[in-house]
């Protein structure tokens, strides 16, 4: 019982976007996702910039891709923050869009940068 209590309990702490307000724009879809952005820790003054596309849904078109990554450290480190931006991204979704946002989102490209130390980024469209 105390095994299931502590399941609830961490299933209850976790951040549910699509419970959240919807979205109204670009710039308010960045703040979402910075806000489930932790930087590795050690990772120095180190960056990665994401490409995707979203669905109406507000989940993700295909996986993310890299685009730029300036990172501290051996490919180990460049891989784990990488990795970090990646999980982000996905742990954040799928988020809540206004109908308004919903209908002009799906299949255009979008960017944005995750950096270290952790900071406020605007997501893109390309």
């Amino acid at each position: 019982m105390a095994r299931y209590s502590a399941i609830v309990g961490a299933l209850l702490a976790l951040p549910l976007p699509a419970n959240a307000a919807p979205l109204n724009t670009m710039n308010e879809v960045g703040a979402a996702l910075q806000a489930c952005w932790t930087p590795p820790a050690n990772s120095g003054n180190s960056s990665v910039t994401l490409s995707f596309s979203f669905k109406r849904d507000g989940t993700l078109i295909g996986p993310p891709k890299p685009t730029a990554i300036k990172v501290s450290g051996d490919d180990k480190a460049r891989q784990a923050f990488v990795d970090a931006a990646t999980a982000a991204l996905r742990n954040c979704l799928p988020l809540s869009f206004s109908p308004a946002l919903a209908q002009g989102i799906p299949g255009k490209v979008f960017t944005l940068q995750f950096n270290s130390p952790k900071d406020n980024a605007k997501a893109v469209q390309q």
